[in-house]
């Protein structure tokens, strides 16, 4: 029974960490994307498409 208790221990903190990990890096993506937006005039993440023959399409998600 002592190792079952331990175990739920572990795994609750576990479960804690991995949500802790997950909302830091939703912030760090909602500011990466809200300064990337703001950077490029707001053309989103795909950003315009240069050179060659690709200046009349934008990449295909």
């Amino acid at each position: 029974m002592f190792a079952y208790e331990l175990h739920r221990i572990n795994h609750a903190q576990l479960v804690r960490e991995a949500a802790a990990q997950r909302l830091g890096h939703e912030a760090a993506v909602a500011k990466g994307l809200r300064l990337f937006g703001r950077r490029h005039g707001g053309h989103g993440t795909e950003g315009r498409v240069t050179g060659g023959d690709r200046g009349r399409f934008v990449r295909a998600a």
